[in-house]
């Protein structure tokens, strides 16, 4: 074989291999996803070469084969694009178009592996596990011979004639003794399926195509069927319950960029600060981290974002700060938030099926982001008690594509959509002027907070459910400062004074000391408890049935409670019930009343005791207990001394 040409590749060799090898070190797999990329480019470059006629030569679908061979120690990668006469070799290998090798490390240190190919280094990541580089090329150009070049990871190469008869490139490496996972069969499947899964080539080893090619994100959403996007979230996130909603993101102005995102199901306690959003350059997987590109409060979705606009060239510090990129994230914000209100004003039923996810991101965007909050503050909505008459929802439909390309669909075909009321605020505060202007109860758990709810119900009076995790931990109090006129309190913090009645509690009953009703039962259950951290209050609650009213109810005061939330979130540990806490008794309960005319119909004893007295302090220790248990406010200890109290109470009763 003729060598037609030796000597050193230019500008800065003496740099480039220790600083490839050095700065790459602990993610040499990248070198095979530069490898495709640039046969991809190559196969691209042959079609506009036959447009340009550049070359006469028909143009077949392109391929990349990749091919291992264990005995020799290669992996070679083959394509049919435009291939390089020697000229254009000297010029793309040997001329590489980087000056300041020596900064690359220091300037952007771990992020280097992201950043080859834009440095014009693709080519040279293959020495990052080879000990020997050859390239077999033959140009497209008509009257082309081919060449091969070879390198040892020296700056010095040779460059000679082929015998190669097809028109492409390949590219061969002798895999280095410490690299030898890179010949086997599924390492080299897995790093395609990461990396170049969605390349619009046929990438194919062992004679079958190991990548899925198709890119829907790029296709038109006109084009595309429910089940296309589906499918595609399927594939991307196997096992997972199907999304509930999409947004495909298609715009090239004022920047590039592509992309669906899923409204995946959530749990209530999700950590909304994570997400599995894959970004793309071109079809070519970069990283799983999107937190400098994807807003915040919509990092749980997920899918793609694909964009030639997003610099790899700067560190991930500098990104953030990257003008295109904060306009990029403003952009996704705006159409989550565009498609949002589309769907609450076109498919309010389907809006509110999907509101215990969606409304996660939505109330958090709410905190995070103030033009987001402008876009979404009419379509928060809450779970309410308001009995109102409810319409029969619609099946959720499809929406049309609209004039900049985005489509929102609704994914769920089940009927099974919420029926229970939802209100915003502001339909809630109008509604409840009269009672209770510029006053929100709410409710955090469904069943400890059960009674209260129904109290409240049963005097007419509305409560919203606010009982998801963000709700608890911050929406609350973001509400509180955008309505800082308004308070929120919830169902069981105090009770509204249109709920109890007054004049029974002012019943006096012992004239000698001016002392109430009221007042002798209370100092009752004080005796009977013994706790000085636990205030008695005693109350006449309104109601047409006393008896289905609570006999007794814990009320945690609200600024007491919430402190102790949130120390509890802070040190992350579970928020232990408070020792300090109000024990309200409803003096209009019947069981109140026995215990009331039981302490007082006591015969003292000699010793100065009553005879009553045992039976009275167990039945207000049980009453304790039972709203205790509605609040779980009982810790193991507390649970056996109730059993054991129980038994006693019941021992008492059976002896009459």
């Amino acid at each position: 074989m003729a060598v037609l040409e030796k000597g050193n590749i230019s500008i800065h060799t003496e740099n480039i291999f220790p600083i490839i090898k050095k700065s790459l070190y602990t993610d040499h797999e990248i070198f095979l996803r530069e490898l495709i990329s640039n046969a991809v480019d190559a196969i691209s470059k042959r079609k506009m070469a036959k447009l340009s006629g550049e070359s006469s030569v028909e143009v077949p679908d392109g391929e990349i084969i990749l091919a291992v061979d264990q005995e020799a120690k290669t992996l070679s990668i083959t394509d049919n694009g435009i291939g390089m006469t020697a000229e254009e070799v000297k010029k793309y290998i040997n001329q590489v178009a980087f000056s300041s090798a020596e900064e690359f490390i220091e300037k952007y240190g771990s992020d280097a592996d992201a950043l080859i190919g834009h440095f014009g280094l693709g080519f040279y990541s293959a020495f990052m596990v080879a000990t020997k580089v050859e390239i077999e090329t033959l140009s497209c150009k008509d009257g082309s011979e081919a060449v091969h070049w070879s390198c040892d990871g020296s700056p010095e190469f040779e460059l000679s004639a082929s015998e190669k008869d097809t028109i492409g490139t390949t590219i061969t490496l002798t895999i280095m003794d410490d690299e030898t996972e890179y010949l086997e069969d599924q390492r080299i499947k897995q790093l395609v399926k990461t990396y170049s899964d969605f390349m619009p080539v046929a990438i194919k080893f062992n004679g079958e195509q190991i990548n899925k090619q198709r890119a829907i994100w790029k296709e038109s959403p006109q084009n595309l069927t429910d089940e296309d996007y589906l499918e595609f979230y399927r594939y991307l996130y196997p096992f997972q319950e199907e999304p509930l909603l999409w947004v495909h993101l298609n715009t090239d102005y004022p920047f590039m960029l592509n992309g669906i995102l899923y409204f995946p199901k959530l749990r209530p306690d999700v950590d909304v600060t994570k997400g599995q959003i894959k970004l793309f350059c071109n079809q070519v997987f970069v990283s799983d981290h999107c937190e400098e590109v994807i807003p915040e409060f919509l990092m749980p979705l997920r899918g793609v974002v694909d964009s030639t606009d997003i610099p790899l060239n700067v560190s991930r510090s500098a990104l953030t700060n990257h003008r295109t990129v904060r306009r990029i994230s403003d952009y996704i914000a705006k159409k989550v938030g565009d498609r949002l209100k589309t769907l609450y004003r076109d498919d309010y039923a389907a809006y509110v099926k999907g509101w215990e996810d969606i409304g996660t991101f939505v109330k958090y965007g709410s905190i995070r982001d103030e033009k987001f909050k402008k876009q979404v503050e009419d379509i928060l909505i809450y779970r309410t008690t308001f009995e109102a008459d409810v319409a029969k929802p619609e099946e959720p439909k499809v929406e049309v594509q609209s004039s900049d390309s985005d489509v929102w669909d609704d994914v769920s075909k089940e009927g099974n959509i919420a029926t229970e009321p939802f209100t915003t605020l502001k339909d809630y505060l109008e509604r409840n002027k009269e009672k209770h202007e510029n006053r929100v109860f709410y409710c955090t758990d469904t069943s400890t907070q059960a009674t209260y709810i129904e109290l409240y119900k049963n005097q007419g009076l509305e409560v919203l459910f606010m009982d998801s995790f963000i709700d608890t931990n911050y929406f609350i109090p973001f509400l509180e400062r955008e309505f800082s006129d308004v308070k929120f309190s919830r169902v069981d913090s105090e009770l509204d004074d249109s709920l109890v009645d007054s004049d029974k509690a002012s019943e006096i009953v012992d004239p000698s000391t001016n002392k109430t009703r009221a007042d002798v039962i209370k100092e009752v259950f004080e005796q009977a408890i013994a706790k000085e951290k636990v205030n008695i209050k005693t109350q006449s609650l309104k109601g047409a049935d006393n008896q289905a009213a609570p006999p007794a109810m814990v009320l945690l005061p609200e600024a007491m409670r919430r402190l102790q939330e949130m120390t509890a979130m802070m040190q992350q540990s579970t928020m232990q019930f408070p020792d300090e806490h109000v024990l309200m008794i409803n003096t209009a309960h019947p069981l109140i009343e026995n215990i009331y005319n039981l302490s007082q119909g006591s015969i003292i004893q000699a010793d100065g005791s009553s005879s009553n007295q045992a039976t009275v302090n167990m039945l207000c220790q049980h009453v304790y207990d039972l709203a205790l248990i509605a609040q779980k406010g009982f810790d193991a200890d507390g649970m056996k001394s109730f059993v054991e109290r129980s038994n006693q109470v019941l021992t008492k009763l059976s002896e009459k």
